[in-house]
């Protein structure tokens, strides 16, 4: 779904609504669209004819002998003409259009038909003024066979003009249609030679038609001695200015119909550029630009599935580390760095298992660990291991910190504040120790994790089954605080030295100040 404020035309233009709009709307403003382009472009049409007829070189047309013609039957095939067309068209778009009246996705065969519609309902028109060709040329022929030439060299003009008009405007009504015939799926392509064929035909009708009828003008009046000169300018000037009136028209036509997929492809690209990768498309265009805007929805959709796996990757292993991951290809292997790290562990929880149930178990351990996350976060450390009710944090790798012991200090010092606090059911034994440790990708080639191995993870592991039994609940080592800041390391003082399970060098314990 388009991302509100991407545009306020999501088909293009504000006069075919919206694609949310109900079905009786939709088909109601698709009809009177259709209705309105069919009546003015032949009601233009018939006048562009009558002119043409007045100054194109050749008999006298506007005469008291051709006067049924002019005043009965040209009315006459206009207003039936008019009434057949759009009673012919109504019934061929409804058919062909059925499942948007009913509300329900297009078959593949229905997107197809529907997606070829404009082509159809100008067939309709071609018929209709090949009927008027036929019928004019006859009745003017009856009484002067000397007007065949003239009489069918401006209604075949007017004619192809009108219908490219008709094709294009029927286009442009359609686009709801044309739109949700386009989500169904991936119909075979049914236009006629895509944007390039779109241009073509509007040279050629807006600009080579009209050449063409100059030519025959012109060839006319060389086999016809009696044109005079006057009347050859005319005749050129009006067909030079229909020209140009209606070479600019298709123009535009054409120039419209091509931009309004790529307004909308920019303004969606802006909105990504934004960050709202949610942003969609509403894909309208049955040519190339149509798949432009399908491609950019995959593409918009591909990078929000990107980010959803980030997101989700950071989750499990930290955003640092998901961050350096995604800068460099990780390999197996680590390398010497200069780090703090801390082991937070809860007291009793072997008990609090046995007397609580399992969803209250889980709140808790949710919400100690919020707390320790937010934390370590925070003081630019992240959160290395979850081991059932206890936890290693890391700071100095793989991010780079300039106090890593002082920011863990700091951290916990924080969180123990924090616990008591807002997690007041629970009692947490920490552990801080630095030095030098390996950090790096540990395991095999097809699965491996970051992690940091050393003396002090085993030490910091140590502290904390250490702080259980003091007041207080957290240690650190004499080394963590000297390496730390000033500012931090004095709002610790040292105490007793010790030798720790598993370990031969002696630990000078260090507790928070109160």
């Amino acid at each position: 779904m388009a991302v509100p404020g991407v545009s306020t035309a999501p088909l293009g233009s504000r006069l075919l609504g919206s694609p949310t709009e109900t079905p009786r709307r939709r088909r109601l403003r698709v009809q009177v669209l259709l209705t309105v382009s069919l009546l003015v472009t032949n009601l233009v049409g018939f006048v562009v004819v009558g002119a043409l007829i007045a100054v194109v070189p050749g008999p006298e047309l506007l005469t008291r002998e051709f006067l049924f013609v002019n005043a009965v039957l040209g009315p006459a095939y206009l207003v039936a003409a008019t009434v057949v067309g759009l009673v012919w068209g109504t019934l061929r778009a409804l058919r062909g259009l059925r499942w948007a009246v009913e509300g329900r996705a297009p078959t593949r065969e229905e997107a197809a038909a529907a997606l070829s519609m404009p082509w159809k309902l100008t067939r309709i028109q071609i018929v209709l003024w090949l009927g008027g060709l036929v019928v004019f040329t006859t009745a003017y022929a009856m009484v002067d066979p000397e007007t065949i030439p003239k009489v069918s060299l401006t209604i075949a003009m007017s004619g192809t003009t009108i219908c490219a008009f008709g094709y294009l405007l029927a286009e442009f009504a359609l686009r709801p249609a044309a739109a949700r015939a386009l989500e169904a799926g991936d119909p075979r392509r049914v236009r006629i030679a895509g944007v390039t064929g779109r241009n073509v035909l509007a040279w050629l009708l807006g600009t080579g038609v009209p050449v063409t009828g100059l030519i025959l003008v012109a060839l006319f009046s060389l086999l016809h001695e009696e044109a005079s000169p006057r009347q050859l300018a005319k005749s050129i000037l009006a067909i030079g200015g229909a020209t140009l009136v209606f070479g600019l028209l298709l123009t535009l036509l054409g120039v419209a119909a091509t931009v309004a997929p790529i307004r909308s492809v920019r303004a969606a690209m802006t909105e990504v550029e934004k960050g709202h990768l949610g942003t969609r498309i509403q894909v309208y265009d049955g040519t190339e630009l149509g798949e432009l805007q399908s491609g950019f929805n995959r593409m918009a959709e591909g990078l929000a599935e990107r980010e959803r796996i980030r997101d989700l990757f950071g989750l499990h292993v930290g955003h640092e580390v998901a961050e350096a991951a995604i800068a460099r290809n990780p390999e197996l292997g680590g390398e010497e760095r200069e780090v703090a790290v801390f082991f937070i562990d809860l007291v009793g929880s072997t008990q609090l298992a046995a007397s609580r149930p399992p969803q209250q178990v889980v709140d808790l351990l949710n919400r100690f660990f919020d707390v320790v996350v937010d934390e370590v976060d925070r003081h630019g450390g992240f959160v290395n291991k979850f081991e059932g009710d206890a936890a290693l944090a890391i700071f100095g790798a793989p991010a780079d910190l300039d106090d890593p012991a002082g920011s863990a200090l700091a951290a916990v010092r924080r969180i123990q504040q924090r616990l008591r606090a807002e997690v007041p059911d629970c009692d947490a034994a920490v552990g801080v120790a630095a030095g030098t440790a390996v950090a790096g990708n540990i395991g095999a080639r097809k699965r491996f994790e970051y992690t940091v191995i050393g003396d002090p993870v085993n030490e910091a592991a140590r502290l904390s089954e250490l702080a259980k039994t003091v007041p207080g609940a957290v240690l650190a080592s004499d080394r963590a605080v000297a390496a730390a800041g000033a500012a931090e390391a004095a709002r610790w003082t040292l105490g007793d030295t010790v030798t720790l399970r598993g370990r031969s060098a002696q630990t000078r314990l260090a507790t928070p100040l109160p």
